[in-house]
């Protein structure tokens, strides 16, 4: 909501998700981004990252790309 117009809802418009790997960690974080955020339609991705012990390092366990219909209330 923060790319969407004054005065707009959203619905999704399409919607895609990969599981890559099983979700085995200690912790996760999901992040998302807007990739490009139109008049009418606003294209995000975001990924699930799982951490395993005290190192830094991760994997990605999903990755997901949505577009968004923005609609006049």
């Amino acid at each position: 909501m923060t790319k969407a117009p004054a005065g707009t809802d959203v619905v999704s418009a399409e919607f895609k998700i990969n599981l890559l790997r099983p979700a085995l960690g200690d912790s996760f974080l999901a992040v998302g981004r807007v990739q490009s955020a139109g008049r009418l339609l606003t294209v995000c991705t975001g990924e699930v990252r799982a951490f395993s012990g005290a190192a830094a390092a991760y994997k990605v366990v999903a990755l997901m790309q949505a577009t968004i219909a923005n609609v006049c209330r």
